[in-house]
């Protein structure tokens, strides 16, 4: 699962966050990145589901 996830997270990195920890603090921080660029929201992404 957790590789559909980074896939997800590859695409559209606020998804990836939404699946794994749901709608909280880390969902808008990696809606904040994402909107001020793509590569940071990546970044997080896969930074939220590797850890988690």
């Amino acid at each position: 699962m957790d590789i559909l996830r980074i896939i997800l997270s590859i695409l559209l990195p606020p998804l990836g966050v939404f699946l794994q920890v749901g709608i909280g603090a880390q969902f808008w921080i990696n809606v904040l990145l994402t909107l001020l660029g793509y590569i940071p929201g990546i970044i997080h992404a896969v930074y939220i589901i590797v850890t988690r």
